[in-house]
């Protein structure tokens, strides 16, 4: 229908609010507690308008288009009454916007700008209201509060909560928590959507989880953006919460080809910055992965993407997590893939550096198949060429991705003593069933995963008493907290915040000398500074001393590439110093995790599909996304949820053996995990209103 607003005609569906009508024609009218996600209350009346044939002003954000309708929207009554409700909601708002986080960003600085409004007829001392900072996640500055009722319809219409409402204090009418309860007593599920549609900045995410260095965006979903294949963890969470396992194993897949190994031996940084933690533990987004992949039927395949042959042909170098993602995505691509694998299998360090019991032959062989069915070519037990040959010999582009599988060992007296290992010699020697001996007394030097991984393996070969020394104290160690609790479950002894002055014996090592370490820092050369504590010597007797000190690749000073520290691979966008040649993974980063080496192998697929002709574009959609539902609903004791854990066996049954340790959540253990979930991704589908500069 065609209504006119101040002398223009413009087009109006019908049903539509004056409003909204007004702004899709790109006309503005002022507006304050209106949000185009919220049912409009006409509240704030900063949207009067006058209409030919109605008595007075109305606000538009209740009014109906009418076939003809004239509206005037700077007409003197409609103006009055806005620029009174402008000075009234200004005068007891606080004068210095400059000081808010929501400056530039305001909208109600943004109205009163355009309207010219100032608060100085009306103005009060703004309300003492105290700010509430014991939340967890949301921040209520109360001074700040327009009652404008959008944090409130927004909690109970759109979200279905029902914590938020309008609540009398002494202060007056303003919007909180009923009865005097906390978010967390209420039921509050920490969604964010009063933070969204709030305008002034009343409502805020509590400043410790806005991290400065991620956008605003990355701090809303953080977990996404911290993982470094940035897997769309809320849709696939959201999947199992509903019992689709086939749609999340579809999510995953888009970005990643290893989700069931992933799921076993992930670092999980998304954990580590998932909001649920402030208010307990995190969600299990590693095992949620793991259950998918062993509950998905694989419905995802008929979706992947296959192009026709390129004719270009690509060689990888190293099947490990790095080298076959790219081969899977260059095979995907068109182009024509041939792996080149030292070992007997492929897997690089999944295969050799983890042991079985957290990564078991069939769950790794399984994986690697569904990678295999894009198309590679596996040559295995085979000592490829140098990458200039490869090139010479036909292949189009090389992609250098062997790992880190030389083992290291610090240069203390002894470490050349019989009996003394590197963790990448024992750690596959154990994996390919041929373990290295052991004695009764076992001492790791590390503090590391890796390390952990020593140790626990050492039991299970038979060792009676294992020990691990590190520099770091327990809080400082990089072993995740799980090993470090599963490790002394199983008998290891840790000696944290030690230093190592040497390995004793004459032939064969007898025993490591610690000596306690007060404080460690690294000088301007990287050097480390050791504050040890006098007198703290102590001598442990051992019969084996495993380094777990560090790895690096082996052979890369022979390629004919530009190494940078050390023996380690200098690429730029992946690309090395010869061209046609690429490199991906531990090889240029160090030994790094399973997640970053697959990051790794994706953007070296990119760019080596670039480099032979493509476009770069490796994206798939595997699931058509549906629009989430955004009426979450309550849950009681929501805050409370615990975080349900995979179950395993008594430390005493672990120890007998290499059979895995864990198991994989059940589908409802896992619909119950992804419950916990406080969905920060629905805060992206909101709305986000413009600010009259923008119309």
């Amino acid at each position: 229908m065609r209504i006119t607003i101040d002398g223009k005609e413009i087009q109006a569906k019908e049903g539509s609010s004056v409003l909204d009508a007004a702004l899709e024609a790109g006309v503005f009218i002022p507006h304050l507690c209106s949000h185009p996600d919220l049912e409009a209350k006409g509240g704030c009346r900063l949207c009067s308008v006058e209409i030919d044939g109605v008595e007075g002003a109305v606000p538009a954000c209740k009014t109906n288009v009418e076939e003809g309708m004239n509206i005037t929207i700077h007409g003197e009554e409609a103006e009055k009454v806005r620029r009174t409700a402008m000075e009234l909601i200004l005068a007891t708002h606080p004068a210095d916007c400059t000081g808010c986080p929501k400056f530039g960003k305001c909208e109600l600085q943004s109205m009163y700008q355009y309207m010219g409004v100032s608060a100085e007829r009306w103005r009060k001392k703004s309300r003492s209201v105290a700010n509430d900072d014991t939340n967890p996640l949301i921040s209520h500055l109360f001074t700040r509060c327009v009652r404008c009722g959008r944090c409130i319809r927004a909690c109970q219409d759109l979200r279905g909560v029902k914590v938020l409402d309008y609540i009398k204090t002494n202060t007056g009418i303003r919007a909180g928590i009923p009865e005097g309860k906390t978010l967390k007593e209420a039921g509050c599920r920490f969604c964010g959507a009063c933070i969204e549609v709030c305008p002034t900045g009343s409502i805020m995410d509590a400043v410790k989880i806005m991290k400065p260095e991620r956008s605003y965006d990355e701090n809303i979903v953080p977990c996404k953006s911290t993982c470094p294949a940035h897997i769309d963890i809320p849709a696939y969470i959201r999947y199992i919460r509903e019992g689709d396992f086939d749609k999340a194993a579809a999510v995953i897949r888009e970005k990643v080809p290893f989700p069931e190994v992933l799921g076993s031996v992930c670092t999980h940084t998304c954990e580590n910055s998932c909001k649920r933690g402030e208010l307990g533990e995190a969600v299990s987004i590693c095992k949620l992965k793991r259950a998918v992949a062993t509950e998905e039927s694989g419905l995802w395949k008929q979706y992947v993407r296959k192009e026709a042959s390129t004719g270009k042909k690509a060689a990888v170098i190293g099947a490990g997590p790095a080298g076959l993602t790219s081969a899977y995505y260059l095979a995907k691509k068109g182009h024509a893939v041939t792996v080149f694998e030292k070992n007997e299998k492929a897997g690089g360090q999944c295969r050799y550096g983890i042991p079985a019991y957290r990564l078991p032959d069939d769950l790794l062989d399984r994986e690697i198949h569904t990678i295999l069915e894009a198309g590679i070519d596996l040559q295995v037990n085979a000592v490829s060429e140098s990458p200039a040959q490869l090139l010479a010999n036909g292949f189009d582009a090389v992609l250098v991705s062997i790992g880190t599988h030389k083992g290291t060992k610090l240069p203390i007296d002894g470490n050349d003593l019989e009996g003394v290992y590197v963790n990448a010699d024992f750690l596959k020697a154990a994996r390919a069933g041929q373990p290295l001996p052991v004695g009764k007394k076992v001492m790791v030097l590390g503090g590391g995963n890796v390390a952990y991984d020593c140790a626990r393996t050492a039991i299970r070969l038979g060792a009676e008493e294992v020990h691990i020394a590190c520099l770091e104290n327990e809080q400082q160690m990089t072993s995740s907290p799980q090993e470090i609790r599963e490790g002394a479950e199983e008998g290891v002894i840790l000696h944290a915040a030690h230093t190592f002055l040497r390995i004793t014996g004459e032939t064969k090592a007898t025993g490591v000398e610690l000596k306690k370490v007060n404080r460690f820092y690294f000088d301007e050369n990287r050097k480390v500074v050791l504050e040890l504590e006098e007198g703290s010597n102590q001598i442990i007797e051992v019969d084996n001393v495993i380094f777990a000190v560090g790895q690096k690749p082996d052979g890369t000073e022979n390629m004919g590439l530009e190494l940078t520290h050390g023996p380690y691979i200098a690429t730029t966008e992946s690309a090395t110093s010869m061209e046609g040649v690429f490199a991906a993974g531990d090889v240029v980063t160090g030994t790094a995790s399973v997640i970053e080496a697959i990051a790794g192998g994706r953007k070296a697929a990119m760019e080596i599909d670039r480099y032979l002709g493509g476009n770069g574009d490796i994206t798939e959609v595997l699931v058509e996304r549906e629009a989430p539902d955004p009426h979450i609903g309550r849950v009681e004791g929501f805050a409370e949820l615990e975080r349900v854990n995979p179950k395993m066996p008594e430390a005493e049954v672990r120890v007998k053996g290499f059979a895995a340790i864990e198991n994989p959540f059940t589908c409802e253990e896992a619909k119950c995990e992804a419950g916990r979930c406080l969905q920060c991704d629905l805060r992206t589908t909101i709305t986000k209103p413009k600010l009259w500069n923008e119309y």
